[in-house]
């Protein structure tokens, strides 16, 4: 056989041997990918906003009352812990105290 023949048996054996998609077929896109798609390119939504209700100012001057109230026992009750006398409401009046004064706080900074 003459190098020609061997060169052309060469060449059809590597042309055969090619993927589909370089020949020019081109691979199916799966169906989830287009969707993906589409919804990256969608447009945003701008953020929802929401309406703060306003202070309520005797509700306010009320928990402030109730805060300076467990305040003001505070001292009597440690008294009672320097003896080693632990109150059973303590706990649950600190709380409060907690509670109210951040609830205090986070109306007052808006």
């Amino acid at each position: 056989m003459s190098k020609l023949h061997l060169l052309s048996i060469f060449l059809v054996a590597f042309l055969v041997s090619l993927p589909s998609r370089v020949c020019g077929q081109r691979t199916p896109i799966p169906p989830g990918i287009r969707e993906a798609d589409k919804q990256t390119n969608a447009p945003i939504e701008p953020p929802a906003t929401f309406k703060q209700k306003p202070v309520e100012p005797g509700v306010l001057r009320q928990e402030a009352e109730e805060l300076a109230k467990l305040s003001a026992a505070l001292p009597s009750q440690m008294d009672q812990v320097s003896q080693g006398k632990i109150p059973k409401d303590l706990g649950d009046e600190l709380k409060r105290i907690e509670k109210l004064a951040k609830h205090l706080r986070a109306e007052i900074s808006r």
